[in-house]
């Protein structure tokens, strides 16, 4: 069982930065991709970035730039620095663990995830 606890989030006015991070319980954290998802008020949640096991790094367009995303093994934690902040980033944002181990490509779906956060609150003002 792995539990994923994130935090960072909160309000920030257009421009500004955040980063979020994620703590993992679990001894399997080294083997496996993390990612971040978001949903957008009334929107279906949405990829945003993942990073492998061995530190390979996938973006949504949107976010390329922009966000940047990196792990700690020592410390089980995954992170998301985000600048350049835009009202459409304002969303929950959720961090997931792949179900797959060791895995080598850069796709990732929200079916790809067997355990989630419970998310946290990144707005952003105008």
């Amino acid at each position: 069982q792995v539990q994923l606890v994130e935090s960072g989030g909160g309000l920030v006015q257009a421009g500004g930065s955040l980063r979020l991070s994620c703590a993992a319980s679990g001894r399997t954290f080294s083997t496996k991709a993390m990612a971040w998802f978001r949903q957008a008020p009334g929107k279906e949640r949405e990829f945003v970035a993942a990073i492998s096991w061995n530190g390979g790094c996938t973006y949504t367009d949107s976010v390329k730039g922009r966000f940047t995303i990196s792990r700690d093994n020592a410390k089980n934690t995954v992170y998301l620095q985000m600048n350049s902040l835009q009202p459409e980033d304002t969303a929950v944002y959720y961090c997931a663990a792949d179900r797959r181990i060791y895995y080598r490509g850069s796709i990732y779906t929200a079916e790809d995830m067997n355990y989630w956060g419970k998310g946290t609150l990144v707005t952003v003002s105008s």
